[in-house]
């Protein structure tokens, strides 16, 4: 019950932002399009999350299935329309402070993996002019708040061997080029997912 509700919830919350935000979607003509396998593929990995995450101590666990709820619909976003919306990030970061201070962890390397994952990729995405989207950007900075800096390297390497395996089959079997957009949200929320379920 708490997975269907999840899913609508996030289903018209992502239907709310491109509404209100339409002019930085990537595909605004394609929206029904490009969502029609939205609420299945949230359900799915919404559920997993849950089930996952359930017995955890309730603390932890309360702010990981947060965390996952938040990072699933990020990648849905991404995903969809090349997007990572602020006011999916904002609440993100501010429930992570809140996480941080709540359960002891060391402030320094946290804050430090989120000024240094924002700088470097901030970098990254000057060298390869608009290569790494400013979406990317903050997200890449959220995680480091969340996680630290160990964990945020292993997302981040993680998420680029995923990310440079999907660019190179969609060359090999699509029309697509070296120099097209590649949505990297999903491919860092997929690694950070991981990291709340297993390690």
């Amino acid at each position: 019950m708490m997975s269907i509700a999840l899913t609508l919830a996030g289903s018209f919350w992502i239907d709310r932002l491109y509404k209100s935000s339409a002019d930085s979607l990537t595909f605004p003509n394609e929206i029904q399009s490009r969502s029609r396998f939205r609420k299945p593929l949230l359900l799915i990995c919404i559920s997993f999350c849950i089930v996952n995450l359930i017995n955890m101590p309730t603390p932890q666990m309360i702010y990981s299935i947060i965390a996952a709820y938040l990072l699933v619909l990020i990648m849905v976003t991404d995903f969809e329309q090349y997007v990572i919306f602020n006011k999916m990030l904002i609440p993100f970061a501010l429930i992570g402070a809140v996480y941080i201070f709540h359960l002891n962890l060391p402030i320094l390397n946290h804050l430090a993996a989120a000024l240094l994952g924002g700088v470097i990729f901030l970098i990254l995405a000057l060298i390869t002019k608009g290569g790494i989207g400013g979406g990317d950007i903050k997200l890449v900075a959220v995680l480091g708040l969340w996680f630290g800096i160990d964990d945020l390297l292993f997302i981040v390497v993680a998420a680029s061997i995923m990310a440079g395996v999907a660019a190179l089959i969609m060359i090999i079997f699509t029309k697509k080029s070296r120099r097209d957009y590649l949505a990297y949200g999903p491919y860092f929320s997929i690694s950070a997912i991981y990291c709340l379920l297993f390690q």
